[in-house]
């Protein structure tokens, strides 16, 4: 049982996405994260509200199993299913984040971004609230979320979904790249 855990080589996950994909495809439905939020709201009445919301949410509350199952199943992972040492952070990475004074002591979770006391910080909160609005509204521009494009849409070889792949990509070039050190 060492094996559960231990990081597990891409090809698992990727055959696993595979064979979820195809079952998809035989049961004629699309997979995708960003279209929960309209089946959560329309399922709470925003139909009334704005017809966007206005559609047949019950034939989509399979895909809120999905969220939850997602939420549930990182959660087993993170706290039972993990080994105490994470895999480490390369040296390189260390140093490009310490230059923009973002520590590594908490490996993949840096307390400057991802701790209570950051959000007393009015530019975190802000950060927040803008990349919340931009990717609420990048997902619905994009008539999708990156899981549902990557996954979902490349699968099914539509060319929107490509187009919304590769953009995703270079935005988050850019991101990295230009923005993120110009705003920590």
């Amino acid at each position: 049982m060492d094996f559960l855990f231990q990081p597990w080589h891409w090809f698992v996950s990727g055959f696993l996405i595979a064979c979820t994909m195809l079952f998809l495809l035989l049961m004629g439905k699309k997979f995708g994260m960003s279209s929960n939020l309209r089946t959560f709201c329309a399922a709470c009445g925003a139909g009334k509200v704005n017809s966007f919301f206005k559609f047949d949410w019950k034939s989509d509350v399979w895909n809120l199993l999905v969220v939850i199952g997602a939420m549930l199943g990182g959660f087993i992972a993170s706290h039972y299913l993990s080994a105490t040492d994470m895999p480490a952070i390369s040296d390189a990475t260390k140093a490009s984040l310490s230059s923009i004074n973002i520590s590594t002591e908490n490996q993949y979770l840096p307390v400057e971004l991802f701790s209570i006391s950051a959000l007393s910080d009015i530019k975190t909160i802000i950060i927040l609230v803008v990349g919340g609005i931009l990717v609420g509204f990048g997902a619905r521009y994009a008539g999708g979320c990156t899981s549902g494009h990557a996954i979902s849409g490349l699968s099914n070889l539509q060319l929107p979904s490509l187009i919304a792949v590769i953009g995703f990509f270079i935005g988050g070039l850019v991101m990295v790249h230009l923005l993120f050190p110009l705003i920590f």
